[in-house]
């Protein structure tokens, strides 16, 4: 039961969808506009980096909520498995994200979400999460890239810990909990599929933090 409470209260709170309300404060509906991600790279796209910047902000605040619900709803009680219930909360938050049933499940790809995740969950994930994902970013500036290496990282270090014995759980939680994790990876790599397809033909757009070096990079790929 305290599984499925934690999973119901990620999902609530990954329903605030921050990209679609910011955008309709601004008379747009963020979904018809660039890729039609409900995420941070669209809105930063379509609306400017401070627009990004507060969505990117709003997306990795619900999970991290969700995250902290669970643990103080059950981090007494349930001690034992609380990573495992932390867990749940994350995937409800991200599923919640990626297909809120109000805008008829089309949202967001849960990359944001997931660095809410990462910062909540454990520690030991935060300094991997950062390198891999500015690592990319910052020397080809592809979101897409970052954020797949983000997962594949999330993937290895959960398996890596859990096995080291960090978790404090036994083999079969720790089953459930690596199940759990490479439902989410294989989530985020199936709502990046198109990325994928650009990145190997060499197609993929890249993201700046300014408009002004988003403009001369366009210009450039068109000479």
């Amino acid at each position: 039961m305290e599984r499925i409470i934690c999973l119901l209260i990620g999902y609530v709170l990954g329903l605030f969808q921050t990209a679609y309300i910011y955008g309709k404060l601004h008379g747009i509906d963020i979904r018809d506009y660039g890729s039609g991600n409900a995420g941070t790279t669209n809105t930063m796209r379509v609306l400017g980096t401070k627009a990004g910047l507060i969505v990117l902000l709003g997306d990795i605040l619900k999970c991290i909520m969700a995250v902290v619900a669970a643990n103080l709803l059950f981090g007494k009680s349930h001690a034992d498995i609380i990573y495992l219930l932390k867990l749940y909360a994350a995937a409800g938050a991200i599923l919640g994200h990626n297909f809120p049933f109000y805008l008829h499940f089309k949202g967001g790809k849960g990359i944001a979400a997931t660095a809410g995740l990462i910062l909540s969950f454990h520690p030991y994930f935060i300094p991997v999460g950062v390198i891999l994902f500015f690592g990319a970013f910052c020397t080809t500036h592809y979101v897409s890239l970052g954020s797949l290496l983000v997962y594949a990282g999330f993937m290895i270090e959960m398996v890596v810990l859990g096995q080291m014995g960090v978790f404090g759980m036994n083999q079969a939680q720790l089953i459930e909990l690596y199940i759990i994790a490479a439902f989410l990876t294989i989530m985020a790599y199936y709502k990046h599929r198109e990325n994928i397809v650009r990145l190997l033909k060499g197609e993929e757009r890249k993201t700046y933090l300014t408009h002004k070096k988003d403009k001369k990079e366009s210009e450039g790929s068109k000479a």
